[in-house]
């Protein structure tokens, strides 16, 4: 189903590094009409937005693994760009909550795919997506 929006042409980072997960999110990203930039190292995702300049980037970095910390750095040289989340349901909910004021959308895997579509127009439309 089409997520109607005006966002052709945008740029989303994709900072992931499970291969099949990657090409499903890059899939997802270039099927709503944006373009999209990939790095499966999260310590290169700020040269990565030095580099390409994105409007958005969609992360998938765990919590318990120095998550909070990566999003804090993102915010730290980007603080205008915004940050979609995922979140593995194992990940401890207090830290979930405890990021979620940093970033525009907290997704919990596994994510429908119209969620993740939603959630990625709603961003660059603006609005804040709810967490979970």
């Amino acid at each position: 189903m089409a997520v109607p929006h005006n966002h052709e042409g945008k740029l989303v980072l994709v900072v992931e590094d499970d291969a099949d997960m990657r090409a499903f999110l890059r899939d997802v990203v270039q099927e709503l009409g944006l373009h999209v930039a990939e790095t499966i190292d999260r310590n290169r995702a700020i040269q990565q937005m030095m580099a390409v300049e994105p409007h958005i980037v969609l992360a998938d970095l765990p919590l318990l693994e120095g998550g909070i910390e990566h999003v804090n750095t993102l915010r730290a040289f980007y603080p205008s760009c915004p940050i979609i989340l995922l979140v593995a349901l194992g990940d401890d909910h207090a830290k979930a909550d405890a990021v979620a004021g940093r970033v525009q959308a907290l997704l919990i895997k596994p994510v429908s795919l119209a969620t993740l579509r939603r959630a990625i127009i709603g961003v660059l439309d603006g609005a804040r997506t709810p967490s979970r």
